[in-house]
């Protein structure tokens, strides 16, 4: 028999079989990795014909993890109501695989009852890229520590002075003209596209405790501002991306406080997620962010806070134009309501993106019905453990990349956005000990991984923090005017993603050849090469040296 059969493992219509467009179907076969098939083969056809007609596809084998192989390929369909069988060939014997399990035999006359398929490929369903995404290098900025515009605003609210130390509470003055006059620099790094944390009405320097939802915070300026900066991006070819806080609020908004005052009278009393009669702040007996009871949740399964809130999404797109929005814990609202939020937004602006901020397995959001990606934390755990912990080296590192890739279907897959870090976790360069040439090698890592790479303000001129809030000081503009290797290495690899078919829209392969991470990109014109060496040791790849951590690359044109 086949070896290992328990380990093989197919689903239709998830993330082992997937439209990729509105002809187009990608197939996964999962086999155990100690298993090596002479031939893996899809034999596929149209659903009303299969038992008479049929055609086969061999399948390559792509991807390899600890444990697991993953046999894949894209069909190209004439009858998108497909139904479909492996056949493997294993030292000379013929097995099949459907729904039945493994066999040795096979009878297609009665495929109809233990076939896989999809049954039809409804356009609608289908999770199509955004399509400016492919083309896009994202930087992510805390508003209130970038830059500070208004210099004749009321700076009375403003408790540190530029570049000191800065503490949960401090409120250091930037604002969104500050962002708008530096969108010049941003593009000079490479980046064409800005993701904001929050610029609502809110007490604190994070706007993450939002108070008023269609008011841009008085700190970080007005309607206008915002939208003179949304004009300004769009005139650089850029775009903006802001923070939908929808999980939760602040104690301080409307509807809140009306509960607080009237209890179970209060027309919104549903609104929020309350044990009991009336809501007490020092009991703290109704649902909240993490512990914190000025941030109360939303009842997203409530059919007015879903009508409420989507509005507030639906307002931000008109009034300003943005061209997305990243969703704050987003993984505790409810899927109802991101779907009806999907399907209005799409359907005003269809090129808006939606990224969840989920940072586990999210695949049950990411079937095409609610997100179009989601900030890839996992890349960036999988980046600490090989680049500052030291947890395994290339060949582990392979197994890692290739396991995520697999957790999502393509489209998903080259919308990730692919952080080091952001305004809440420690700096990347502090995590890997100051060591710039660990920066860089995973900077490249993350361009040539599929997926949009994400420079974290700062990280360009080699800015350290610590955890919350020491990683969001403000931005070192003296060491920004100087720029330096760092600065002219991140833009070089930012503009090499922009303008490389490989690395936009390219299959990847990932392997190890002996210490050295080999990340592979290859289109039918370009193919594009990254071997990054993590070890204290000089390597040669393909006979060019490659220094101690650090990186090569190589292009090749067909």
């Amino acid at each position: 028999m086949l070896p290992h059969e328990d380990a093989i493992l197919h689903a239709s219509d998830s993330k082992f079989c997937f439209a990729v467009s509105d002809d187009e179907v990608v197939l996964r076969l999962r086999l155990a990795r100690g298993c090596v098939p002479d031939r893996v083969e899809a034999v596929y056809g149209g659903k009303y014909e299969y038992a008479e007609r049929r055609e086969s596809a061999e399948m390559k084998r792509a991807f390899e993890d600890g444990l697991f192989a993953w046999y894949t390929v894209r069909l190209k369909l004439s009858d998108v109501r497909l139904v479909y069988v492996f056949r493997l060939t294993y030292e000379g014997r013929i097995y099949y695989f459907s729904e039945d399990g493994l066999t040795e035999d096979y009878d297609f006359s009665l495929s109809y009852y233990n076939s896989f398929q999809l049954p039809y490929i409804n356009p609608i369903d289908v999770l199509h890229r955004v399509k400016w995404m492919k083309n896009t290098v994202f930087y992510q900025i805390f508003v209130d520590r970038f830059n500070i515009g208004r210099r004749d605003k009321d700076m009375s609210y403003v408790t540190v002075k530029w570049g000191d130390p800065v503490n949960a509470h401090s409120f250091a003055g930037g604002d969104i003209k500050g962002i708008t006059e530096k969108l010049d620099y941003i593009k000079s790094v490479g980046a064409n596209a800005v993701y904001l944390t929050p610029v609502f009405k809110a007490p604190s320097n994070h706007k993450y405790d939002i108070e008023d939802y269609k008011a841009i915070d008085p700190a970080f300026g007005t309607t206008d501002d915002l939208k003179e900066l949304v004009a300004q991006a769009h005139a650089r070819g850029m775009y903006v991306v802001l923070d939908a806080v929808f999980n939760h609020c602040s104690s301080r908004i409307m509807q809140f406080r009306d509960v607080l005052e009237k209890g179970k009278r209060s027309r919104y009393f549903d609104w929020f997620v309350i044990h009991g009669d009336r809501a007490d702040m020092q009991a703290l007996n109704y649902e909240c962010f993490a512990s914190c009871p000025y941030m109360p949740k939303w009842n997203t399964s409530n059919p007015e806070v879903a009508d409420y809130l989507t509005d507030i999404a639906l307002y931000w797109i008109r009034e300003a134009d943005i061209d997305g929005w990243r969703l704050d814990v987003s993984d505790e609202v409810s899927h109802a309501f991101w779907r009806k939020m999907r399907l209005s937004v799409k359907a005003l602006k269809p090129e808006c993106v939606l990224i969840g901020e989920n940072w586990h397995d999210a695949g049950s959001y990411l079937a095409g019905d609610q997100f179009d990606s989601i900030m890839n934390y996992a890349f960036t755990k999988a980046a600490m453990d090989f680049f500052a912990f030291g947890k395994f080296g290339a060949k582990g590192m392979a197994d890692k990349l290739s396991s995520l890739l697999m957790r999502n279907g393509d489209n998903v897959n080259f919308m990730m956005l692919n952080l080091l870090d952001s305004h809440d976790t420690h700096r990347f360069l502090t995590r890997v000990g100051g060591d710039r040439r660990k920066l860089l090698s995973a900077f490249a890592l993350s361009v040539f991984f599929t997926g949009v790479p994400f420079i974290y303000y700062g990280t360009e001129i080699a800015m350290e923090g610590g955890y919350d809030p020491d990683c969001r000081r403000t931005m070192d503009w003296e060491r920004a005017a100087k720029r330096g290797e760092v600065f002219d290495a991140i833009r070089e690899l930012a503009e090499l993603r922009r303008n490389s078919d490989a690395l936009r829209d390219g299959d990847i392969a990932v392997r190890a050849e002996g210490e050295l991470l080999i990340v592979t990109r290859r289109t039918e014109r370009e193919t594009a090469v990254l071997a990054v060496n993590n070890t204290p040791n000089a390597a040669v790849f393909e006979g060019e040296s490659i220094p101690p951590f650090g990186y090569r690359i190589q292009r090749r044109w067909l």
